[in-house]
């Protein structure tokens, strides 16, 4: 997988291309040089952007005060901070999260 994940001064940042009102939450692969997310939730008030960070949560095991949304705040295309891991941790993750 060829995901932008860059180095930031508290972590990693994740490029994420986002898909709301989805029939279901789930990671589903590479796009564009981003990890691409579907979600249920409707891209209104914030909902599908909790949405991802919770699914985020959930597959990856992190904590809540660990993900942080950088941009995208109204964009499909957005990118999030994950406090206290290194590019090649995370990335590790996410291909170990792809092999299950």
């Amino acid at each position: 997988m060829a995901i932008n994940i860059q180095p930031h001064a508290e972590g990693a940042t994740l490029a994420l291309r986002v898909q709301p009102k989805a029939k279901r939450n789930a990671i589903l692969g590479e796009q564009a040089l981003a990890l691409k997310v579907a979600v249920t939730a409707p891209p209104e008030d914030g909902r599908a952007n909790d949405a991802v960070l919770a699914l985020l949560r959930e597959e990856y095991m992190l904590q809540r005060s660990q993900l942080a949304l950088l941009s995208g705040q109204t964009n499909r295309n957005k990118v999030v901070l994950v406090r206290g891991v290194t590019p090649q941790q995370l990335a590790a993750l996410i291909e170990g999260q792809a092999k299950d």
